[in-house]
C-alpha cells in the first residue's frame, strides 16, 4: 500500500507543477527606435518584435513573409506614422491584423520638408519649388519623443489591462529621463557659438533636431535615403561648406555613403563620424538604445561644430 501511495503523490501534483503561465501579449514595432521604447516601458511584460531592426533602413524597408506572419495573433502594433513606415500598412493588409494599432506621432504636429528625390526631381530641375511633405522624423526631438512615450504607454495599457499600472509608471519614469536628456542636450549645444551651429549630414533626417535645439542641418538628400542629390544640388552644397567654414560634415548609419564622400573631398573637409538617425545600432554598438543614440550624436556634433581637432 505504501509504495502505492509513492507512486500516485507524484502523479497528483502535476497538474500544479505543469500549469501554464499567462501568455504575454505580442506587440510588434515597426522599426527599432519604436521597439526600444516599447522596451522602456513595458520590459518583459510583453512579448516584443521589431520588423526593421538595428542599422535597417526603415525608409525603404522590404518586409519578409516572416514579418507579415508576426502580425497575427499581435495584440499591439506600434508605428511611426507620416509616411515613413507605410510598408506596415500593407503588412497590416496582408495579414488581415484585427488588433490594435497605435501611431506614435498621433497629435504631433509635423515640420514640413521639401520632398527631393526621384517623383520630384523633375519640378526642382524646372526652377520650381519641390512640394511639401510632413517630416517624419518627430523622435529628433526630445520633446517630442517624451510625447511618442505617453501615447505608446496608452495603448500599452489599452492592450495589457493587467500591466496598466505598471506600464503608466515607467513610462513616466523614462519620461522624466528624457526631459533630463533634453536638457543636457541644450546645455552641450549652447557651447557652441551660434554662427558655428551648422551641419551636413547623408540626408535630411534631423530637421526637428535642428528646429528644436538651434542647428542648420544640410543635406544632399532629401528625406528619403533611397534618394540620389543632382549635381548641381551637391555643387551648391560644397559652395555653401567651403564658404561658410563648415567643420560639421557626417555619415550616417545607412544609406551610401559615396555622395557624402565626395563632398567631403571636394570641399576640402573631413567626414567626423557617424551619426545615428533612423535607426540605433547593435546591442554592442555605440547607440542601442533612444538615450545612447542622442547622447553619441551630440558627443560627436558639439566638437566638430566648434571646429575642434578630431
Amino acid at each position: 500500500m505504501r509504495r502505492r501511495h509513492l507512486l500516485v503523490l507524484p502523479a497528483l501534483s502535476l497538474p500544479t507543477a505543469l500549469r501554464a503561465q499567462p501568455a504575454r501579449p505580442r506587440v510588434v514595432a515597426s522599426f527599432s527606435i519604436l521597439g526600444d521604447m516599447v522596451r522602456q516601458i513595458a520590459g518583459d511584460r510583453v512579448e516584443l518584435r521589431v520588423i526593421a531592426g538595428p542599422d535597417a533602413d526603415a525608409h525603404g524597408f522590404q518586409p519578409r513573409p516572416s514579418d507579415a506572419e508576426a502580425l497575427r495573433g499581435a495584440a499591439l502594433v506600434v508605428r511611426n506614422g507620416l509616411g515613413f513606415d507605410a510598408w506596415m500598412d500593407r503588412m497590416l493588409r496582408a495579414a488581415g491584423h484585427r488588433g490594435q494599432v497605435v501611431t506614435a506621432t498621433e497629435g504631433i504636429a509635423p515640420r514640413p520638408m521639401a520632398a527631393h528625390g526621384h517623383a520630384h526631381g523633375g519640378a526642382e530641375r524646372r526652377g520650381q519649388a519641390p512640394r511639401q511633405v510632413p517630416d517624419p522624423h518627430a523622435w529628433q526631438d526630445l520633446r517630442l519623443g517624451i510625447g511618442y512615450v505617453r501615447t505608446i504607454a496608452a495603448a500599452l495599457a489599452a492592450a495589457d489591462p493587467a500591466g496598466a499600472t505598471a506600464h503608466a509608471a515607467a513610462a513616466e519614469r523614462y519620461a522624466a529621463r528624457l526631459a533630463s536628456l533634453d536638457g543636457w542636450v541644450r546645455a552641450e549645444v549652447a557651447t557652441v557659438p551660434e554662427a558655428r551651429r551648422k551641419v551636413v549630414t547623408s540626408h535630411d533626417a534631423f530637421g526637428y533636431f535642428g528646429a528644436a535645439y538651434g542647428i542648420a542641418f544640410l543635406a544632399p538628400q532629401g528625406v528619403s535615403t533611397e534618394a540620389e542629390p543632382s549635381a548641381a544640388q551637391v555643387a551648391s552644397l560644397i559652395r555653401q561648406v567651403r564658404a561658410e567654414g563648415i567643420t560639421a560634415v557626417f555619415m550616417e548609419n545607412m544609406g551610401n555613403p559615396a555622395t557624402l564622400r565626395r563632398l567631403a573631398q571636394e570641399a576640402g573637409v573631413r567626414v567626423r563620424g557617424q551619426l545615428f538617425a533612423d535607426a540605433l545600432s547593435g546591442p554592442d554598438g555605440p547607440a542601442p538604445d533612444y538615450e545612447a543614440m542622442f547622447r553619441h550624436n551630440v558627443a560627436l556634433l558639439v566638437p566638430a561644430m566648434r571646429g575642434d581637432a578630431p
